[in-house]
């Protein structure tokens, strides 16, 4: 019996099941995928997380999905609340996403009640509510339309409500964009060295 990793999915007859493993993990890896960081609440619940697993999947309506895990407390939290944020990164800002990959516990609210920073990270709280960084390359706030089980990983469509770019204008909720001027670029993946999926 071997004591390797478990690998799941079909293998190939004839093919040694770890290094099949190994090779698909590398070319997974190798898709580029941006860095993001995803906000949820529901009801006084607030959590922010690290994702790669963001994409418009559809134009009319405008609509993105984001792959989720399961058990995390975003999904739940995305479940419970029927929304979601999604905070774009610039690339000189790539320390941020280490911040967010376990559920936040670090939460300050203002005197409204209103969040202004998760895990010593300033943040903007959208007029749903949920958090997006305050030093952002550009937002998304999104309500759920879909949600498909995929195993490990649920995810999650999200029809566009509410939008900003760095340096915009206030969003719905009134709180202006503090996004840095001079953005490098949507973070990626390969700017860093994290890696996840596969």
């Amino acid at each position: 019996m071997r004591s390797g990793p478990q690998v799941i999915g079909p293998v190939p007859a004839g093919v040694d099941p770890e290094e099949y493993d190994r090779a698909r993990r590398r070319v997974l890896w190798s898709m580029p995928q941006g860095l993001y960081v995803v906000g949820s609440r529901a009801g006084g619940e607030r959590n922010l997380m690290t994702c790669n697993w963001v994409m418009q999947v559809a134009t009319d309506p405008k609509l993105v999905a984001v792959g989720l895990d399961a058990t995390s407390v975003t999904a739940r939290l995305v479940r419970l609340g029927g929304g979601f944020a999604v905070s774009l990164v610039d690339r000189a800002d790539r320390a941020v996403v280490r911040r967010f990959v376990k559920p936040v516990t670090d939460v300050v609210l203002d005197g409204a009640g209103r969040v202004v920073a998760m895990a010593g990270v300033p943040v903007t709280e959208l007029a749903s509510g949920r958090a997006i960084l305050r030093r952002h390359a550009g937002w998304l706030d999104c309500e759920v339309r879909n949600r498909v089980a995929l195993g490990s990983h649920d995810l999650v469509v999200g029809e566009i409500v509410a939008v900003g770019e760095a340096g915009g204008a206030a969003d719905a909720g009134g709180a202006a964009d503090a996004g840095g001027a001079g953005i490098e670029g949507v973070l990626r993946m390969e700017d860093t060295r994290m890696s996840y999926g596969g």
